[in-house]
């Protein structure tokens, strides 16, 4: 029996081995790892969109156009180049276009059509606005890391750095700006001050001019942006009380400038020929006129009153 059991081992052994040969074992190292790496092929919408983009930018590169500032993009925080924002702006005005055409009313369609580039560049100041603002609200956090980075006995170029790594956007990606700038052999000065024109930013420009000061005569540093952090601070309180205080003159401001229109929409809903004589008759036409000037001057006039310098 043992003899017989043996002879089976001997001749199953070679099979065995034949078939553990054969069959696929476990790599050592991931196969995507031993082959390059391979992008999904991109979706025809993507080919489209980059044959657009690429076409319309050798136009403006020809004809030399500059519809939007590059500037004005990285002001406004959009990682766009002027060519894919100008895409935008297109289609933007194709579906307003639509929009005109589906409503039966050919007229809104021509004028969202041109009105499409003055959208775009209101978008990119609206956009840019907010940006600062936040930018300001985050200004007396980033004194505070400064200062507690010179304390630890960092140089002023890597309290930036760690400042750009610990702050919230944008004042991380002006940071960031900042100890790129520095690294590749600008003045630390020109690039802060840069930051604060970007910025539109007063206060910044007191930081840059203490870090300036610090670095010609020497002292605490650290101590000087606590006492700029302090008036900053007391300068935004002031700041809230006053606008608190003329919360109420701007919407009275803004009420009085749409009641007019909201009058004359009121009426052309309510009774639709009451207003036909001001748009038929030459002397209506003439009141239009002058009321379109008055309401301008008053909007002005008002809007300087409420504008309060800080």
């Amino acid at each position: 029996m043992l003899i017989i059991l043996g002879a089976a081992l001997l001749f199953l052994a070679p099979i065995l081995l034949g078939v553990a040969l054969v069959l696929p074992r476990t790599p050592e190292v991931a196969l995507d790892r031993r082959r390059p790496y391979e992008a999904e092929p991109p979706s025809r919408l993507t080919l489209l969109s980059d044959a657009t983009v690429g076409g319309l930018g050798r136009f403006l590169e020809a004809g030399n156009i500059r519809l939007f500032n590059r500037d004005a993009l990285e002001n406004a925080g959009l990682r766009l180049s002027q060519t894919e924002f100008t895409v935008l702006v297109i289609a933007g005005s194709i579906v307003g276009a639509l929009v005109g055409l589906v409503i039966g009313v050919p007229a809104i369609s021509v004028l969202l059509v041109v009105l499409a580039p003055f959208v775009g560049h209101l978008v990119l100041g609206f956009l840019a606005g907010k940006r600062r603002a936040k930018f300001d609200e985050q200004l007396c956090d980033t004194l505070q890391l400064l200062a507690g980075g010179l304390r630890a006995g960092h140089s002023i170029l890597r309290t930036i750095d760690a400042a750009a790594a610990e702050s919230l956007s944008p004042t991380s990606e002006e940071m960031r700006r900042v100890v790129t700038e520095t690294s590749l052999g600008r003045d630390l000065l020109a690039s802060l001050t840069d930051t604060s024109d970007r910025m539109r930013n007063e206060d910044f420009v007191w930081i840059a001019q203490a870090i300036q000061i610090n670095r010609e005569v020497g002292g605490n540093l650290a101590e000087v942006l606590d006492q700029v952090n302090e008036t900053i601070r007391e300068r935004s309180e002031i700041k809230g009380h006053i606008k608190a205080l003329a919360a109420e003159g701007k919407f009275s401001a803004y009420i009085l400038i749409a009641m007019p229109i909201g009058i004359v929409a009121m009426l052309m809903g309510v009774n639709p020929g009451y207003m036909n004589s001001m748009f038929t008759h030459p002397l209506g036409w003439g009141m239009v006129g002058l009321s379109f000037v008055l309401l301008t001057i008053g909007s002005l006039w008002m809007r300087k009153i409420i504008d309060l310098k800080f």
